[in-house]
């Protein structure tokens, strides 16, 4: 019975415009909620209880607070589906609150180390390769593009004449973006080397749209190269991208470059700012050494 209401569920997540990542999310949080509830005496929906839920969520497997998060994400949407087809009488899930996840300042690079790796892939950007490569490098650092976004642009996505980029954001979204003019100059050349007036952006060697484990791989022979010790992927860009803009901006900028639907997703982005955190010590009373 339970595994019908799942399979109907998640049939339902999919034309209900649910996001790729979303859905699979769901599939593997209710798979594990479909094994708990055979290993107890609940036989039908109606006997999975408030109790089972909360020792789903906290006990089977000893889950990390990432994943207990999941599955409460999970668990709301299921019952909620539920209630909406009168599966159920009672959203038993709906009560179960979020835990409480410490938020730590996201690592990003610095202007310099940022600089070394334009540096890195432009000296290289003699050939097509070459200058695919920079160009990622720039989209990810300059405008924190999710990795899935920069491989699913298309050459249609650029408007050189308007200075814009359409991004394809979660849940089949669009956006346009500006692009910076040193990106556009980039641009302008990378797309006479590419020479299609259609179709992916970043090509593989195959002709064939390039991977999110390409650009991983990309990134991982740089950093061996280079040396530098951070550990480069795509969230590390988007953290130095939205790192430089708190420079300069306000949040809500911030929120429309970086694609969020909600504030408190780009509030962890936008901590402290080294230059405002100065000026306000240098001017605060206190700091001028006596008590007048």
């Amino acid at each position: 019975m339970l595994e019908k209401l799942i399979k109907g569920f998640l049939e339902y997540s999919k034309i209900a415009n649910f996001a790729d990542k979303s859905n699979e999310s769901l599939k593997t949080r209710l798979k594990e909620f479909k094994k708990y509830i055979q290993q107890t005496p609940a036989n039908n929906i109606e006997d999975i209880t408030y109790h089972h839920l909360r020792e789903f969520i906290g006990g089977y497997k000893s889950p990390s607070e990432h994943v207990r998060k999941q599955r409460i994400w999970s668990l709301h949407q299921f019952y909620h589906y539920l209630e909406l087809k009168d599966l159920v009488e009672e959203n038993i899930a709906q009560s179960i609150p979020y835990p409480k996840i410490e938020k730590k300042v996201p690592e990003y690079l610095t202007v310099e180390e940022y600089n070394v790796l334009l540096k890195y892939f432009n000296d290289r950007a003699g050939d097509y390769k070459g200058m695919r490569d920079l160009v990622i490098i720039m989209l990810l650092g300059l405008l924190g593009l999710r990795l899935r976004s920069v491989v699913f642009l298309d050459v249609e996505d650029i408007d050189i004449e308007a200075g814009l980029l359409w991004i394809k954001e979660k849940g089949r979204k669009e956006r346009p973006v500006i692009i910076p003019g040193v990106l556009c100059n980039v641009l302008i050349k990378y797309l006479k080397v590419h020479g299609e007036d259609e179709g992916a952006l970043f090509l593989s060697k195959r002709g064939k749209r390039i991977s999110p484990r390409t650009v991983q791989d990309i990134l991982r022979e740089a950093s061996l190269s280079i040396g530098i010790e951070k550990h480069l992927h795509a969230h590390l860009f988007r953290h130095t991208a939205a790192t430089q803009l708190n420079r300069v901006s306000g949040p809500e900028i911030i929120q429309h470059v970086l694609g969020h639907m909600w504030r408190k997703n780009t509030d962890q982005y936008t901590h402290l700012n080294p230059e405002e955190y100065a000026v306000y010590m240098r001017l605060h009373p206190y700091m001028k050494g006596d008590m007048r």
